[in-house]
């Protein structure tokens, strides 16, 4: 059975799930078919990926560099304490969604960024939801939170409930009365599916707890590897000095320092990737403009000994005395900050002639930004199919368990036995052992882990193969090698815990073997 709905689905996998869900609706109780209605809403909705992290961390600035829209409010004020989600829309709106459901229409402001001050009691707002034409979110919606370390506790808990961290805690809070999110916020905020978190120079404990809490909404699965990644945020505010092996290059730093957070936050996160946000937002977003080119093409003119002076700072760059205006500097400074009006004029100097379109696209190549859109194409929309159809299955368990009817939650299982059995499926069946190693729910040697975490987690087969680069053939011979090991390890020495994991990865090797030699 179909609808119009799956039209829009990410894949064959969730087209299963739909189908799984349509057939059961007319044999289930009218409280669990009403829980299959959301999850085929949800199936058929782009990707949720939240964006979150500690207070002045960057978030929103990466949103609109993402976005390619100078659209969420950087600035402290009310709608940085609101949910916001940014997603397609035929035509440009806000909308403000109030805790009883109903909703209010705003027209943007005249800058194009959602009005600084809503004129409505936010303490009776749910969340907002930005509406807009851009193809960037036809394929993802974002969604994004108030800062984690926030004074505001209620801006705290909004985000907390989002990331399911409001329902971990409810087990050992019940005493304090937490609530669970109503339902209008729940369909509306929640249900993320992937997260993209974002970190500064140190990461603290509650970054750790924040990532171990993230549960999707639809269905109560960790952060792991296969839906979660991070960014080292403010790159360019790294002191080289201060990460050995820099060598002085304030790039290498970061990438050094993002690869130590890497192995801190991990397996909670499939990596950590340094980016400078405010450069990013300014050039993808249409903040640079030509006669910022021109500015800083004066600046360039400047004697070294001169400029490297004014670069020491930002009080020294604004208030030393030159040609080119302190209110012009000024703005270089809020659009680029030091490290990229450092870069633009190296690149000037180097190509006197360059255009006002290439510089941008030179600051948009040192802040990273490209890396990071890769990654999220790789770990996000080029496994969105995979992300959302184990979160749907997930929820479609979580209901069945809900059930007060045994015959019910029976039905539904062998349901999900039958469609896990497929041989599409086994893409869930290796989501599901990796998101069981990588919570600690399976316990294996650590060598182990990491290749499960290796080949469950990338989607280019040289890297789940650990071969990057490698000739077929040595791909092939190496996958048919490890597929025979994770058999035999199955059978031989694994706890029963340990054998259903260690199945699906001889599994998985022996169709990247398949799919190797059949090229």
């Amino acid at each position: 059975m179909t609808s119009p709905e799956q039209g829009r689905l990410a894949g064959p996998l969730s087209m299963s799930v739909a189908n799984l869900c349509h057939r059961l609706q007319p044999q289930v109780s009218a409280r669990t078919a009403a829980g299959f209605a959301e999850v085929l809403r949800r199936l058929g909705a782009p990707l949720q990926v939240a964006v979150a992290g500690r207070i002045k961390s960057g978030k929103s600035t990466l949103v609109n560099a993402l976005i390619g829209r100078r659209v969420a409010p950087t600035d402290i004020g009310e709608c940085t304490r609101l949910v916001t989600r940014f997603q397609y829309g035929t035509v440009d709106r806000v909308e403000i969604v109030f805790t009883d459901g109903r909703k209010q229409v705003l027209p943007f402001a005249a800058d194009g960024m959602i009005p600084a001050e809503l004129g409505v009691d936010i303490e009776q707002v749910s969340h907002i939801e930005a509406y807009l034409t851009n193809a960037v979110l036809q394929g993802m919606t974002v969604i994004d939170t108030p800062g984690l370390g926030s004074l505001d506790a209620a801006s705290v808990s909004r985000t907390e409930q989002l990331l399911g961290a409001a329902k971990h805690r409810k087990e050992e809070d019940d005493e304090e009365g937490s609530d669970e999110l109503d339902d209008t916020s729940r369909n509306a905020v929640a249900g993320a599916e992937a997260v993209l978190y974002v970190v500064t120079q140190g990461v603290r404990a509650d970054d750790q707890q924040a990532l171990a809490a993230f549960t999707a909404a639809t269905a109560s699965r960790e952060a792991g590897p296969v839906n979660a990644i991070a960014v080292l945020n403010k790159a360019d505010t790294i002191a080289p000095e201060s990460v050995e092996g820099s060598g002085g290059d304030v790039w290498k730093a970061a990438t050094l320092l993002a690869e130590k957070q890497a192995s801190t936050l991990k397996p909670r996160v499939a990596d950590v990737l340094p980016v400078i946000g405010l450069i990013a937002e300014s050039a993808e977003s249409g903040g640079f403009t030509s006669a910022d080119a021109e500015a800083l093409r004066q600046l360039a003119e400047l004697d070294d000994d001169v400029l490297q002076t004014m670069l020491i700072s930002a009080d020294i760059f604004t208030s030393w005395e030159c040609d080119v205006p302190a209110g012009t500097r000024l703005r270089l400074l809020e659009k680029l900050d030091l490290f990229g009006i450092s870069h633009a004029v190296e690149a000037i100097r180097k190509e006197p002639e360059i255009t006002a379109g290439a510089l941008r696209r030179a600051l948009l190549d040192a802040s990273g930004l490209e890396a990071v859109r890769q990654r999220l194409s790789i770990v996000f929309a080029a496994r969105a199919d995979g992300i959302k159809a184990a979160a749907a299955l997930a929820s479609v368990t979580a209901l069945a368990h809900a059930s007060a009817d045994p015959a019910e939650r029976q039905r539904v299982h062998d349901a999900i036995e039958v469609l896990l059995a497929k041989p599409e499926a086994h893409q869930l069946r290796l989501l599901e052992a990796l998101t069981l190693v990588a919570s600690g729910a399976v316990d294996m040697p650590e060598d182990l882990s990491e290749e499960v975490l290796r080949v469950g987690s990338n989607a280019d087969i040289g890297a789940q193969l650990g071969k990057p680069g490698a000739p077929r053939p040595e791909l092939a011979a190496h996958a048919l090698e490890r597929a025979g090991w994770w058999r035999s390890f199955a059978s031989f020495g694994a706890t029963p815990a340990q054998s259903r994991v260690a199945h699906v990865v001889h599994r998985a090797y022996f169709l990247i073997w398949q799919q190797v030699r059949e090229a």
